[in-house]
């Protein structure tokens, strides 16, 4: 067994825990035990326990973030004032000061890369397992061998093996096995779901909750760039994934996007379009406590009334006059 191997280990075997548990507890109320539902609602119970689990470690990962967003602004006016000198004294002297600025904030450029890193042996042992039982592979915990047959010849709707992808089913399809098409389509709804949902993901933080000086800075470019890039990345790469890895990608992007929306709501960057709508909702509730400890409240402005028509005497009908 490799390093790798090593450490994902005890991690696997947690993943199959949980994998087992939630296809025991579906299988006893009711579900098919080689039901392709039954191990898609048992993926899905999976990858919100251990999104919620690592929730800790995304909070301290936005609060990095957002004192690097904050820092930004200062840290291109150290890059502007030495930009195009290149001697050994300047760049000496700009590294100095960026340092500086960094104790002076607080603020470390690795700590916001930590906490996603420490999430990524966890993401590579979910992928693991599952890969390894689409190919009716054992894990090393307890999802047996008779488990991970189970799991390789599940199917959606009888026709749709979760162990297929997009990409192995288009030679089947040129070949005339109608029943790939069933796979392919269920596989390219799932991509366009996964790239939507990261897409609205990423455009939360562009659009809503960066300061006008963030946005004018580097940084912001690199964000505009990711934006369009992640997207791109699921849509060319979720063809080969196969539906079961395919539905942990999808529930693990929701779970992003409904948190990221939480977050943003309740914890935006300060000078944000977000900061500033809390600030609004906070006022109109009489929350909203200024720098000095008074409360801020506003007053919505009252509609002015419709003034009511005064309602005047029907008047009396012109009597016809007499016939000539």
């Amino acid at each position: 067994m490799d390093l790798l191997g090593i450490i994902l280990w005890p991690l696997k075997w947690a993943v199959e825990l949980l994998l087992v548990a939630f296809h025991w507890l579906f299988s006893n109320m009711g579900l098919g035990y080689n039901d392709g539902i039954t191990w898609v609602l048992s993926i899905v119970g999976l990858v919100i326990v251990v999104r919620a689990a690592l929730i800790p470690i995304f909070v301290r990962q936005i609060k990095s973030q957002r004192k690097m967003l904050e820092v930004a602004p200062q840290l291109k006016k150290i890059q502007d004032k030495y930009k195009g000198k290149k001697d050994q004294f300047s760049r000496e002297s700009m590294s100095r000061e960026t340092m500086e600025l960094y104790k002076r904030t607080g603020t470390n450029p690795l700590s916001s890369c930590l906490p996603l890193l420490l999430q990524m042996p966890i993401f590579f042992a979910l992928f693991s397992v599952l890969n390894d039982a689409q190919h009716l592979k054992a894990g090393v915990g307890p999802l047996d061998v008779d488990r991970a047959q189970s799991f390789g010849n599940a199917s959606l709707f009888g026709q749709a093996p979760l162990s297929e992808s997009f990409a192995s089913q288009w030679t089947l399809m040129m070949a005339g096995n109608p029943y790939s098409v069933a796979v392919m389509v269920i596989a390219a709804v799932m991509v366009v779901l996964m790239t939507a949902s990261q897409f609205i993901t990423q455009l939360q933080i562009v659009s809503k909750n960066m300061s006008p000086e963030t946005k004018a800075s580097p940084m912001f470019k690199q964000q505009r760039i990711m934006l369009y890039l992640l997207p791109l990345v699921f849509a060319f790469s979720g063809v080969a994934f196969p539906l079961g890895v395919m539905f942990y990608w999808l529930t693990s992007n929701i779970w992003t996007m409904v948190q990221q929306f939480i977050v943003i709501r309740n914890m935006p960057t300060p000078g944000s379009e977000a900061a500033k709508a809390r600030e609004e909702r906070l006022a109109r509730k009489g929350k909203l406590v200024a720098k000095d400890g008074d409360i801020i409240i506003v007053e919505e402005p009252k509609k002015p009334a419709q003034r009511q028509q005064p309602v005047g005497k029907n008047r009396s009908k012109k009597q016809p006059g007499p016939k000539k």
